[in-house]
């Protein structure tokens, strides 16, 4: 996980509630405190085995679906670019914001929720989980203060937005939010599997699959200290034991790829795990696409055999989450450039691709859409991968300064520049610009719009965009 790009600024124990520090209210439209409770309540909906499609504007999680596809109604036709509006809020958001009906869901690196009104980005409701821990306070990172930086995620059955929030004492706190009051529900703390929270970051989006919410941790930028990575899942009821999964490696291999897990229709978790300590064999399960159970017992593991040169030179597949295709094939590309194509259903060991070739180095998430995998390329601009007949083809390559993780929407390919804060819009059978905004922010890594109706949603290093034109 070490050697990202420079950077741009900047089991299973129920533990005792009411730890963090700082407000916990949300705050009414009107500017009334609504009550907030500390523990699951009793009237909660029993979860579906699995989260409704999002429908019409809404995207509940990162990329829109559990598959992480990235695309949303082809409808309204995209066209020219506008700012709609620009929301300040008291800290960077770096995942993606959630938009449901009314609502815009962001968090920020402050440790608060914010619900927004979609027409106008006017503050409906807040909720601050705690003091988010200062850089200085940290063995090493990039992000200061670090706070909320996992796109939430959002279940229908429940009506609540998951979101964990790190707090100062190195607590990481998954809290449940009711939509649209902006109640918070519950708050609970996840013990990190490997033991040493200081050294583990929340960066992965979290996921919602057949009633459990998803959260994978990596280390912080610069790799310091004994952290594993590894996968927790919470009930969703905020109640009950957590599940999880840890790199059986003795350091390193982080869960940190901005795109999150996974969900497969069948219930498979698929992460990626970046490199390793190990850099001879025995082979760590390190450098990885991983297959999971529900209950995150692993059933399948790809590698590259390459992994010792890949773990020894930080060349892994961790900076960027599966690209799950909709006939169960699986396109991973990490920093080395070369992309594997995978069976999801044969994971098998080191070395068990159906294909490889040459695509790009690559962060973020992926999109798909039928046998198109659109990768988030670090320079070059990003990459649109045709898997058609089990072979890795690139079609077109985008604008070399875009190296953000691209979504699908409207007729268009958007993704956004993060060093300049430009937001392209793309000819998804070309990748030429057909339109392109400044943002007039510069955007944290690995950014990713969402889309909704005709609004392109961005997080910022100060708060939330929408542009029109989407």
């Amino acid at each position: 996980m070490r050697s990202r790009p420079a950077a741009v600024l900047a089991p299973s124990v129920l533990l005792a509630l009411g730890l963090l520090a700082g407000c916990s209210t949300a705050t009414s439209a009107e500017g009334t405190a609504a009550s907030a409770a500390t523990s699951a309540a009793a009237d909660q909906p029993t979860p579906a085995n699995s989260p409704v499609a999002p429908v019409g504007i809404d995207w509940t999680t990162y990329h829109r679906d559990a598959a992480r596809t990235g695309v949303a109604p082809a409808q309204p036709t995209a066209g020219p670019l506008s700012i709609a509006w620009r929301r300040h809020l008291d800290g960077a958001v770096y995942g993606q914001p959630l938009v449901i009906g009314g609502l815009v869901i962001a968090a920020t690196e402050g440790d608060t929720v914010y619900g927004l009104d979609r027409a106008t980005g006017t503050i409906r409701w807040h909720v601050h989980l705690g003091t988010p821990v200062p850089l200085a306070a940290l063995p090493c990172g990039d992000i200061d203060p670090l706070g909320i930086t996992g796109t939430p995620v959002y279940d229908p059955a429940t009506h609540m937005v998951y979101v964990v929030a790190e707090t100062t004492g190195f607590h990481h706190v998954l809290a449940g939010i009711r939509v649209p009051t902006g109640k918070l529900v519950f708050r609970r703390e996840v013990p990190t599997p490997d033991g040493h929270p200081r050294y583990d970051q929340q960066r992965a989006a979290l996921l919602l699959d057949r009633g459990r919410v998803y959260v994978a941790f990596g280390g912080l930028y610069g790799d310091c200290g004994p952290y594993q990575g590894s996968i927790s899942g919470i009930p969703v009821s905020g109640r009950g034991p957590i599940v999880s999964y840890k790199v059986p490696t003795a350091r390193e291999a982080g869960m940190w790829a901005a795109g999150g897990p996974v969900a497969g229709p069948d219930g498979t978790v698929y992460v990626s795990a970046g490199n390793g300590a190990a850099i001879r064999p025995p082979y760590d399960g390190s450098d990885s696409v991983t297959a999971l159970t529900p209950a995150l017992q692993r059933t399948g593991i790809f590698a590259p055999s390459t992994w010792p040169a890949d773990n020894a030179g930080d060349l892994d597949l961790g900076s960027t989450a599966p690209g799950l295709l909709g006939n169960g094939l699986i396109l991973a590309v990490g920093k080395s450039g070369t992309g594997y194509l995978l069976n999801s259903r044969h994971l098998t060991g080191v070395g068990s691709q159906v294909a490889k070739a040459p695509v790009c180095a690559a962060f973020g998430g992926m999109a798909t859409r039928g046998t198109v995998v659109y990768v988030p390329c670090i320079s070059g601009g990003m990459a649109a991968v045709d898997t058609s007949g089990s072979r890795i083809r690139v079609l077109w390559r985008g604008p070399a300064p875009a190296q953000g993780s691209p979504v699908l929407g409207g007729g268009a390919v958007w993704v956004p520049d993060w060093s300049a804060g430009v937001l392209y819009q793309l000819d998804p059978g070309t990748g030429h610009v057909r339109h392109q905004i400044g943002l007039g922010s510069a955007l944290p890594h690995f950014a990713s719009p969402s889309l909704s109706g005709p609004l392109a949603l961005i997080g910022t290093m100060s708060g939330v965009v929408a542009v029109h034109g989407a």
